[in-house]
């Protein structure tokens, strides 16, 4: 009888664990039916407390709200990019150091004055591949601005009034974080110009996005800079041009950049010594900055084309061979070649 007993409060105590599991179990999909956004607030708090320990940001509390915009900030040990590794384009750098990094670093020579504060909107605009994106993660870098990577589509939700709360979001974890960059690439697909076929909730994203970035007028030691890549400024709504008043074009890169440009993605590889980068970059007409960085790998892929053919298996070389005159000659044709291709409908 004992040992019935001891199983009957065996089975009891099994029944009581089921009947928790079920109701916790409940219990979450009850919340998560309340707070439908609860999952994506979850994984972001995760990456973004994760991003805070890197960046160094150390006794800042976030809502719900910030902690999925924080998600998107950008580890500053895995930018890379430098003022060093952007060649062609030393007026720009030079202004965008004079104009946007100084009066952050050095406030005390700007106190007081109106006309010399940092802007609180940069437009780099110009031809796809020409080096835009690559200018804003070098002034963040540089800077040692916190920079947000803002993705148009993390404000977009369909719960209503949640779009707005994330947009607010945006302005109050860069003033925590400040100094910072708020980074929007590809800008004008999102702040395109306003017509009456807009959505109800574009448009009041729109409205709020510009209502806030106004408010940077109201605090005269902000620090925080929106800065907008696009390869079409004429689509970009006229009330926030106004909000970038330091623009700057960065154009296709002449012959002599295309030379300095060749210098720094070929500076840490092989490349032989009768390779002349002043004939490359003539060949080179029309070209932007990503088009030459294609043609460099392409040799480079030459070169390790020929050190796999099979007259070499027998272990001859030990090593690839330097990126000759030749490999650069037929990366250029190739290039050259696609391009003709897109433009007049890939021969058909």
């Amino acid at each position: 009888m004992a040992h019935l007993g001891r199983n009957e409060a065996i089975m009891g105590h099994l029944f009581m664990l089921t009947i928790c599991g079920a109701l916790t179990y409940l219990a979450f999909r009850w919340i998560d039916t309340i707070d439908p956004t609860r999952k994506k607030k979850v994984e972001a708090q995760k990456r973004a407390e994760k991003l805070m320990g890197q960046t160094g940001v150390e006794k800042v509390k976030l809502s719900d709200y910030e902690m999925i915009i924080a998600a998107l900030l950008v580890d500053p040990l895995g930018m890379h990019t430098t003022w060093c590794d952007i060649a062609g384009l030393d007026e720009v750098i030079t202004a965008l150091k004079g104009t946007v990094i100084l009066p952050v670093q050095k406030k005390h020579l700007f106190k007081g004055s109106k006309l010399l504060k940092p802007p609180k909107g940069v437009l780099l605009y110009g031809p796809p591949g020409c080096g835009k994106t690559l200018i804003a993660k070098a002034t963040a870098k540089e800077a040692g601005f916190r920079f947000i990577n803002l993705q148009p589509s993390t404000l977009t939700d369909k719960w209503y009034g949640e779009s707005e709360k994330l947009a607010t979001a945006v302005f109050t974890l860069a003033f925590k974080l400040q100094p910072s960059i708020i980074f929007i690439d590809e800008i004008d697909s999102f702040l395109r110009n306003r017509s009456i076929s807009d959505h109800e909730s574009t448009a009041m994203i729109k409205a709020l996005f510009m209502s806030l970035w106004d408010g940077l007028d109201t605090d005269d030691n902000h620090q925080v800079i929106i800065m907008g890549a696009t390869n079409r400024p004429q689509d970009i709504d006229a009330a926030i041009l106004r909000r970038m008043p330091s623009r700057f074009h960065i154009k296709q890169p002449s012959r002599k950049q295309r030379e300095q440009i060749l210098k720094v993605i070929l500076n840490n590889e092989r490349v032989d010594s009768s390779v002349d980068l002043c004939d490359v970059s003539k060949e080179t007409e029309g070209f932007s900055g990503s088009d030459l960085k294609e043609i460099c790998r392409e040799a480079a892929l030459l070169c390790l084309q020929d050190f796999v053919q099979p007259l070499n298996e027998s272990g001859s070389e030990d090593s690839i061979r330097p990126i000759q005159q030749s490999d650069l000659q037929m990366a250029i044709s190739k290039m050259r070649e696609s391009k003709t291709e897109i433009k007049f409908g890939f021969g058909l």
